[in-house]
């Protein structure tokens, strides 16, 4: 059986904020294959940073970090000029349905459960991803807004 990459995600920038390296590994293993474009921080505050300068095409953040929690860069990526358009996928073990509530409060575009599925991850991102090019000439979410992917 080959392998054939996702179309939608070959040469797309993809940041992954996570402090777990394992995590860390599989993201850049699944996404690496797909033949995307993978910039990595173990922190929010360098993952911000990052988004700035890169502007990716989405960020996978992990909810749960020390110092900055990804809810709070979320936040903070929203409130950018520079980034506020970049959907943000939030990848974390919680799966409590208020946890998703703050994600979408906080202006998250969309909700990963771990452990990921490597082979249901890169099309889920692609959505994403196709998603908002689609709406690339609507408003940017803006933090009152929550994302119609996580109400539901």
């Amino acid at each position: 059986m080959s392998f054939a990459p996702t179309p939608s995600l070959s040469q797309k920038r993809i940041l992954v904020i996570e402090d777990n390296v394992e995590n860390l590994r599989l993201f850049r293993a699944i996404l690496q294959l797909e033949n995307a474009l993978i910039s990595e921080a173990e922190r929010a505050e360098k993952g911000i940073e990052i988004a700035r300068r890169e502007q990716p095409h989405v960020i996978l953040m992990d909810m749960q970090m020390p110092g900055m929690d990804g809810l709070t860069a979320t936040r903070l990526l929203r409130a950018d000029p520079l980034t506020c358009h970049i959907p943000i996928i939030v990848i974390t073990a919680s799966a409590m349905h208020e946890d998703r509530l703050r994600a979408a409060e906080a202006g998250c575009s969309g909700y990963i459960s771990k452990p990921v599925d490597p082979v249901s991850l890169a099309r889920q991102i692609a959505n994403f991803i196709n998603a908002s090019a689609v709406n690339a000439t609507a408003s940017p979410l803006s933090t009152s807004e929550p994302a119609s992917t996580l109400e539901h």
